[in-house]
């Protein structure tokens, strides 16, 4: 019984490791490729560059703000 009670908390701990490690691996992947496809799209458009980089600029806050609660909530399973 007590065995089987720390594999439980064992695998809760390394799932919420992998989770938190997934998602900050995704959120850099996700904005790597805004940022590439933003520089590609100034260089194919030098004068829309103002509205290409504020468009970028919001789409990463949204990213890192999924990828953050997504470690928050691997941290609160670690923790719990």
């Amino acid at each position: 019984m007590l065995n089987s009670i720390f594999l439980v908390d064992g695998l809760a701990l390394a799932g919420a490791g992998l989770g938190a490690g997934v998602a900050a691996l995704a959120a850099g992947l996700g904005i790597g490729r805004i940022g590439s496809s933003a520089v590609e799209s100034i260089a194919r458009q030098p004068s829309e560059s103002g509205k290409i980089q504020t468009a970028m600029l919001i789409a990463a806050a949204l990213i890192e703000g999924v990828a953050l609660f997504g470690v928050v909530v691997c941290l609160l399973i670690a923790l719990a």
